[in-house]
């Protein structure tokens, strides 16, 4: 009777202890898949070219277009994305932080940020930087293979990594707006971006073709 009552106590305890605890949405249970594997559901496309469906995957086509998530604006949280160039010099982004529904491309360079896909060659600004803001320490991305993108945005930061391993990292709080003369030819425009805002990948291009077969979010905030 005595062992009884000690298990029954603990038990007590633990689920005492389990409801009282609070519940964040970062748990690796709780990623969001955005991309469901068989349709465009949730999406749209704006711009010339288009993304296809395929196998459980989306493939580039043509560009340059934007094929952004419309449900809704993500806030702090992380987004996975694993992807694959169709070769060497493929080229795709990941927008974040677009300020409002885009109704072209362009918007979305000059009113979020682009998180660069382009795994071939070493350069500072390859896969997981952010263009023109933050250039890539490493790459660590395989070309023609699968690799898994992440983009933390916590705040003003955003960081990113390449199968786990850290790539680029800034503040966007510490960005002031400049006069659109002083940008080059095509850079984003200078200044800060909402902490909340919509995400889109980038078709670059005819001539790159880059496949995504997964694209995730996970919250950062408590339930």
């Amino acid at each position: 009777m005595m062992i009884r009552r000690v298990w029954n106590a603990a038990a007590l305890l633990s689920l005492t202890l389990a409801f009282s605890m609070p519940v964040f949405a970062d748990s690796p249970s709780e990623w969001k898949p955005l991309f469901d594997g068989k349709s465009l559901s949730g999406w749209e496309h704006v711009g010339p070219g288009r993304f296809v469906v395929e196998d459980g995957q989306l493939r580039t086509e043509g560009g340059m277009g934007l094929l952004w998530y419309s449900r809704e604006k993500l806030g702090d949280c992380v987004i996975r994305v694993i992807y694959k160039t169709g070769t060497l010099r493929s080229n795709s982004g990941v927008y974040i932080r677009i300020a409002d529904k885009p109704s072209d491309p362009w918007y979305a360079v000059h009113h979020g940020f682009e998180v660069q896909i382009a795994d071939g060659g070493k350069s500072a600004r390859g896969t997981g930087s952010i263009y023109t803001f933050a250039d890539a320490k490493t790459q660590p991305g395989k070309p023609l293979e699968w690799n898994t993108l992440e983009i933390t945005l916590k705040g003003n930061r955003v960081t990113t990594a390449i199968n786990g391993t850290p790539v680029a990292e800034f503040d966007a709080g510490e960005l002031k707006p400049q006069a659109k003369e002083q940008n080059g030819e095509g850079d984003p425009a200078r200044g800060p971006r909402p902490e909340k805002g919509y995400i889109g990948l980038q078709n670059h291009d005819k001539d790159s073709t880059v496949f995504f077969k997964e694209v995730s979010v996970r919250p950062l905030t408590p339930k």
